[in-house]
């Protein structure tokens, strides 16, 4: 991530007017005789921090005017020692934000709809914003963070069908935000009553035009599911009269936002009279993307919960409007800022550039928690802790770290942590049961969950290349909003950390008071080029240069002037259309360019052109082979750039030993420079992990021989499992007889087996561990499965009376429920006796079983480093 701009950093040793109010701490002479400056101004108010009246200011700001700084106060005279400061202590409650009610023209029903939630009135950038939308205008709001942009979605969506009829596509970044946000607008659907809304969620496999949504009047989806139905030509988005676009500052996301930007830009043509409604954070250029869009800009500073952004240093914290609260002393500085926050009946967040400090920081802020619980709050955690201890029936070190801290009323939240895990801390969070989670910044951006002080304990993060970059102004924005829950929290507080009175300066100017930077368009990157423009061809919306042309004028790159202006931009577009035509990819007919059955297919699939060109390398190399090492399509899969290797650690030199005594075996050989070495075996590290997980090797170990938590494993596995489906079709279309090994590797890789299991592995309720306990009583077919006496299965480990009712249901089998507990006593009582025996039967040879549907596609996007 590039370091904030130019424009974003002052001086160490700037003045006053520099920092736009804000005066160090050496030249700060506080107030004398002025009680009201010891107070907070409340919403909607600005104060100029040189007067002592409190000015009121428009709540939303007029598109194209600049935020106006506070005043500034001059420094003590020359000489002459600093005043001492004045410790306001906590904010005083303010009065209850300022609200405005509903615009006369939306629709009763939404109106109604929107009241049984609870608010009965909105905020003024909310009015505003949907007085536009009402009117038909396209819209971009970019507002803070918790001032309610949902709502004017919601609002939006919900109106327009209802007026207007046909359908409305919801695109979030994330799947939990999909499944959120989902379960917000189904609430909400509910409370109109007739005519009903159907909302539907769309997140999984990408080579569906899933025809069954047509069925549903909402559609919530992430932005590459939505590519992926347009992709599929899924006839219901011609009926679309409103798309909402979520996090839509993504644009200029490396990962995400060439995605979300071709998708906008195709939606706009093919339905030009759908309503488009845009949510950012506040960014330095939403008048540009306001204007690509074609949309009414609304932007305020406004929020409904007082925020207060300052820095800690010398047993303070100097807010950015001069005011100064004292922090008890004791323990570290993060305790020290947490703790206060919940002596005052608030929660807090505190966020850290690195997996291992969330780890640390929690455990030691669990410490210093745990005798501050309630009864209540205790027995909810420790049968949370229970649960994680034994996720799945597998024990994890992380999930042990994590239990230990949840146990005591903090938790960690990182990408090392499975969805399970991080689901659970956010509903724990949110019941308030949990009172500290320590995150990296991705929870920042992809979860909601606000709490009273946000603590940003560091701004630099490690990138690769070059070292310790300064973190983004716009990221940080996105952390110290989070403080401040609204209907919860009378204020927010937003704590930077700083080491030195020189940077904390520095750290005002650059975060408090400086602006976000611009968002730029990361679709002109060769990587993104080549799958956008390949979908384009595929699905035949741009089958000629001058369509070619079209489409891209009409994204944001076209008017991202940071790309080098339409020349630039166009050889670009023309050294990838050379590399589709040279590698088969399309082909021309004519004036036109078509795709060929392999380049249709790869762009089904959803996957890299380049990442097809491998697989294919390696299906040429098998040749008329049935089989090969399990490990050798492992690593052809994990050589593709779809997949995140596994960089090499100082303690792996086994993994050069490793690929010395695999030569030969490969195939796609190797590649001959030795600048390429690294990231062979980085390559080759990701297939053992797969191996490893295929071979049935404990989460623990792994944990430990690769470095990895569960959730980073889970995450390397599903994206390996959609390249062996991407693999087993290619196969397939090329008649290669290797494509049956493909189908059961991506079998065994889904649930993490050895191939003796696929038997039973598909039965519900039955994870890895239970099949292998299954198999190894003797039941490794579904045969002997249905002929088991039920006083047998319930003594196998990890089958309880309900599980095996379940597992005989799916078998045509009725149990009584009751039956089975007297059974489990029975054996019980057997055991206790020392009487138990072994299973008599004997195992099962190893056997195949059909196929079973690959249903999703991994977010490892998701990840944080």
């Amino acid at each position: 991530m590039a370091s904030p701009g130019p424009k974003n950093r002052k001086r160490a040793d700037a003045t006053s007017d520099d920092l736009g109010g804000f005066v160090p701490a050496s030249e700060y002479t506080p107030p004398r005789d002025r009680k009201e400056d010891a107070s907070p101004p409340a919403p909607g108010r600005t104060r100029d921090p040189g007067t002592a009246k409190a000015k009121r200011k428009s709540p939303v700001k007029a598109v194209g005017d600049k935020r106006k700084k506070g005043g500034t106060r001059k420094a003590s005279e020359e000489g002459s020692a600093a005043a001492p400061l004045h410790d306001t202590g906590p904010p005083e409650t303010p009065p209850a934000p300022e609200t405005v009610p509903f615009p006369d023209t939306l629709d009763r029903r939404v109106r109604h709809a929107i009241e049984s939630e609870g608010i009965k009135s909105l905020y003024p950038p909310q009015k505003e914003a949907l007085e536009a939308t009402l009117e038909g205008h396209n819209l971009l709001v970019a507002i803070p963070t918790a001032s309610g942009k949902s709502l004017i979605a919601h609002a939006t969506v919900l109106h327009t069908l209802l007026t207007r009829g046909g359908k409305a596509l919801y695109i979030v970044p994330l799947r939990a935000l999909a499944s959120e946000k989902h379960e917000e607008l189904r609430a909400l659907t509910a409370a109109i009553g007739e005519p009903s809304l159907r909302v539907g969620i769309a997140t999984g496999d990408l080579d569906e035009a899933d025809p069954h949504l047509a069925r549903y009047d909402i559609v919530v989806t992430t932005s590459e599911k939505a590519d992926s139905l347009m992709r599929h030509r899924a006839g219901w988005l011609q009926s679309l009269n409103c798309v909402v676009a979520d996090e839509v500052h993504l644009l200029g996301d490396r990962m995400r936002g060439p995605t979300l930007e071709v998708i906008l830009a195709r939606l706009k043509a093919l339905n030009p009279e759908a309503q488009i409604v845009a949510l950012s954070a506040t960014v330095g250029n939403a008048r540009a993307i306001a204007d690509w869009l074609g949309a009414r800009l609304v932007t305020s500073t406004w929020r409904p919960v007082q925020l207060k952004e300052g820095v800690f240093h010398g047993g303070t914290i100097l807010f950015s409007d001069n005011t100064v609260r004292s922090v008890p002393a004791g323990g570290d500085t993060v305790e020290r800022l947490a703790l206060q926050t919940l002596a005052e009946g608030g929660q807090a967040l505190v966020f850290v550039n690195t997996r291992r400090s969330t780890e640390a920081v929690a455990l030691r802020l669990a410490k210093a928690i745990r005798p501050l619980l309630g009864e209540a709050d205790t027995k909810v955690l420790a049968e949370a802790a229970t649960r994680i201890r034994s996720e799945d029936g597998e024990t994890t070190m992380l999930g042990a770290k994590l239990a230990d801290a949840i146990e005591r009323g903090a938790a960690f939240h990182n990408a090392g942590l499975s969805s399970k895990q991080r689901s659970t801390v956010e509903a724990l969070f949110r019941a308030r049961h949990i009172k500290t989670i320590v995150a990296t910044p991705t929870l920042a951006a992809g979860v909601n969950l606000p709490a009273r002080r946000v603590i940003v304990r560091d701004t630099n993060r490690f990138e690769a290349n070059m070292g310790n970059v300064p973190l983004p102004v716009l990221e940080v924005k996105q952390m110290t909003g989070r403080a401040g829950r609204p209907r919860y929290d009378p204020w927010g507080e937003a704590v930077l950390l700083a080491t030195s009175a020189e940077r904390r300066d520095q750290l005002v100017a650059t975060y408090l008071l400086g602006e976000p930077e611009d968002i730029t368009s990361r679709l002109g990157v060769p990587a993104a080029l080549r799958i956008h423009l390949l979908a384009g061809i595929a699905i035949g919306l741009t089958t000629s240069e001058e369509e070619i042309a079209s489409f891209i004028d009409s994204t944001f790159l076209a008017r991202d002037p940071s790309h080098g202006g339409r020349w630039v931009i166009q050889e670009q577009v023309d050294d990838v259309l050379t590399f589709l035509l040279d590698e088969g990819f399309i082909e021309e007919d004519g004036t036109r360019y078509r795709a060929t059955l392999f380049g249709k297919r790869t762009s089904d699939l959803y996957i890299d052109p380049e990442s097809a060109l491998i697989l294919r390398e390696g299906l040429h190399n098998a040749g008329d082979r049935t089989e090969a090492e399990a490990l050798a399509v492992y690593a052809l899969v994990a050589a593709t750039p779809d997949v995140q290797p596994l960089w090499l650690r100082k303690a792996d030199d086994w993994i050069e030993a490793k690929a010395a005594e695999l030569e030969g075996m490969f195939l796609r050989p190797p590649p001959a420079a030795a600048r390429d070495h690294e990231f062979f075996l980085a390559e080759l590290k990701t297939a053992l992990l797969l191996q490893d997980w295929t071979d049935e090797t404990p989460l623990d170990r792994m944990e430990v021989k690769y470095g990895l938590g569960p959730g980073d494993i889970h995450n390397r596995v599903h994206i390996a499992e959609w390249l062996l489906y991407a693999l087993e079709e290619f196969a397939r279309m090329e008649q290669k007889p290797i494509a049956g090994q493909v189908k059961r590797l991506k079998r065994r890789v889904h649930h993490g087996v050895r191939e003796d299991l696929l038997a039973i592995i598909d039965l519900q309720g039955v994870g890895r561990k239970r099949a292998r306990a299954l198999a190894a009583a003797g039941y490794g077919s579904l045969a002997r499965l249905k002929k088991a006496p039920v006083e047998r299965l319930v003594r196998i480990p990890g089958f309880g009376p309900r599980i095996v009712q379940r597992l005989l249901r799916q078998l045509d089998r009725e149990a009584d429920l009751g039956t089975l507990k007297k059974a489990e006593r029975a054996a019980e009582a057997e055991a206790e006796d020392g009487k138990e025996t072994p299973s008599e039967e004997p195992a099962e040879p190893r056997s195949g079983a059909t196929q079973t549907r690959l249903s999703h596609y991994p977010e490892a996007r998701d990840d944080d480093t």
